[in-house]
Parts: C-alpha cells; structure tokens; sequence
C-alpha cells in the first residue's frame, strides 16, 4: 500500500557530486522522519542523514558539511545532496520514511536502495 521509489545512484569521481531522491507512495495519511541509511560491503548499515517533519536535521558526523538532506512536502519526497564524495562513500544508500496509513497507524518502510560508486 505505501512505495518508497529511490533515484539517484551512480558512479562518480572522487569529489563529485550525487543527489539523491526517495519519493512515496500510496495511502498515506502523514509522513514523519525521513532518514537516509548506508551499507557497504561487509559493513553494517549506518545512518547518514535524518529530518524531521518539522525540518531538524541530524548527521552522521562523516558526512557533516558536505551532505545536505531536505524533503519536500508536498511531493512527499526526501532528498540527499551529496558533495565532496570521498571513495569510503561508496555504499547503497537506502531511504527510511516513517509514514502514517491512518491517525492511529504508523510504520516504517525502507526503499528498495541505490548504489552510490566513488572511485577514479
């Protein structure tokens, strides 16, 4: 009933820029937090940015001053602007939205992830 489509991957140069994008789908009745997760081989899966409905942000600290998230509300889609992108980037980054189907019903829903490739 609810769909998270990411876009957005790719493969960059070191210091390139990426910008990602997760936008839902369905029936929704409201959306909370909407979190950008990443895993790399043989790594567990890490949170690299997070905002809030209200638009607080929060960010893993290896990514602080070059990766930026917004969402926009309308459109119920959550965007990572990557920049800087450094080679242990590298990683399928996947979307996390906490979404409402009903106002008393609310889960978690992981989009199907994009792989995100730093290298020369």
């Amino acid at each position: 009933q609810v769909q998270l489509v990411e876009s957005g991957g790719g493969l960059v140069q070191p210091g390139g820029s990426l910008r990602l994008s997760c936008a839902a789908s369905g029936s929704i009745f409201s959306i909370y937090d909407m979190d950008w997760y990443r895993q790399a081989p043989g790594k567990q899966r890490e949170l690299v940015a997070g905002i809030t409905r209200g638009g607080s942000t929060n960010y893993a600290d290896s990514v602080k001053g070059r990766f930026t998230i917004s969402r926009d509300n309308a459109k119920n889609t959550v965007y990572l602007q990557m920049n800087s992108l450094k080679p242990e980037d590298t990683a399928v980054y996947y979307c996390y939205v906490v979404i409402a189907v009903g106002p008393l019903e609310a889960a978690g829903y992981w989009g199907q992830g994009t792989q995100v490739t730093v290298s020369s």
